[in-house]
């Protein structure tokens, strides 16, 4: 299958750079690697955030259909891992869209939010207003961590993403455990592009069976950042840089992907016949690897519907484990075109999927609240 020429084109028509700062700091590194043994384990993570965790509610807007809520809470990961938040993150903050009159029952499905998808109002027009009227289910819209107060959705450093997937875990921790206190159900997660990928992450951490509805994302980010159209946009020549002139990025990465079990040839920088188109291999042997955890097995693979496109230059599927392998059971959908064509244009699809995942609970599951 070739690759979307939308998505090639719509790419080069961006300036945004990748991890233009490097790695970020050696010791924001070694902090979120160590949180992430803790994060990753799903019997771990149920004492991370209390059952109360307080949520609050500091706006209502009363719409024809629906009612607005915007609220905040204060992200778990700054208590767990101080100071590792950028300041204007600490403060998590969201979109309740609920509907006036419920069709039946209470159902809500957090949603994530893909690559530069600020604020709230793309995914209140194009998602959550059109699941009230279609089928009566309440959306809560997150706003991602770094997403705050920028303009432009640039991660500036690769510990920026291991930041942000675990403050969006703990996040969503803390919405499903308020949305249960408040007698929603069922409840459920989704997201489009790295919004997707972001949802199984925290699905995975969650220790109920849940609908799971990762739209235009696969089983790692790692191809996203290493082969797909965003690989261009990575700074490469500062992450080699970084690494010749600090061995501290190379032993604190080496040492996380022991601990992982990753198991790879170790280049070296000073082999100019290992270099291609001008890049390193180390940095790039290592993103990739840093980015292709074996995340854990959802409680219920059987409530997971993914929509993929199956031409997407973004998120290339070939040369990783599909999700079908890490997640036997798991149902994949796959849409003609490209990832730029499939946001634009199929959201009907991810909202019949997410429909379709939530009625799949409900049935197997109709004591489970």
């Amino acid at each position: 299958m070739g690759v979307s020429r939308l998505d090639v084109f719509y790419r080069q028509l961006l300036l945004t750079k990748l991890f233009i700062g490097g790695w970020g700091k050696p010791e924001d590194l070694k902090r979120i690697f160590e949180f992430r043994k803790i994060i990753g384990d799903r019997e771990k993570c149920k004492t991370l955030v209390p059952e109360d965790y307080p949520v609050y509610i500091n706006k209502t807007e009363e719409l024809a259909d629906c009612h607005i809520h915007d609220g905040f809470f204060f992200s778990p990961l700054e208590h767990l891992v101080p100071g590792i938040l950028p300041p204007e993150a600490v403060k998590a903050r969201f979109q309740f869209i609920v509907p006036k009159r419920w069709q039946k029952n209470r159902p809500v499905c957090i949603q994530l939010a893909g690559t530069g998808d600020h604020f709230f109002w793309r995914r209140r027009t194009l998602m959550a207003r059109p699941m009230v009227k279609e089928a009566g289910m309440g959306s809560l819209l997150l706003e991602n961590p770094y997403y705050i107060l920028l303009l432009r959705s640039c991660l500036k450093n690769v510990s920026d993403l291991f930041v942000m997937g675990g403050a969006l875990i703990l996040e969503s921790t803390v919405l499903l455990r308020w949305l249960e206190r408040e007698g929603y159900w069922p409840l459920g997660m989704t997201g489009i592009s790295m919004g997707g990928y972001m949802a199984s992450l925290a699905v995975t951490n969650w220790p109920k069976p849940i609908p799971l509805i990762p739209c235009l994302s696969w089983s790692t980010a790692s191809s996203v950042f290493t082969t797909g159209v965003l690989s261009k946009a990575v700074n490469w020549r500062q992450l080699e840089k970084q690494y010749a002139v600090n061995s501290v990025y190379e032993e604190e990465i080496i040492n996380l992907l022991e601990y992982c079990g990753v198991k790879f040839i170790h280049v070296s920088s000073s082999m100019p016949s290992l270099k291609e188109g001008g890049f390193c291999l180390n940095p790039m042997i290592h993103l990739r690897c840093l980015f292709t955890p074996t995340p854990p097995v959802p409680v219920d693979t059987g409530l997971i519907i993914v929509v993929q496109a199956k031409e997407d230059a973004y998120v290339p599927r070939t040369g990783v484990l599909s999700l079908q392998e890490i997640w036997p059971g798991c149902e994949v959908r796959y849409l003609s075109g490209g990832h730029i064509s499939a946001y634009l244009f199929k959201q009907n699809f991810f909202r019949q999927a997410i429909y379709d995942a939530f009625n799949r609970f409900s049935l197997k599951y109709p004591n489970l609240h």
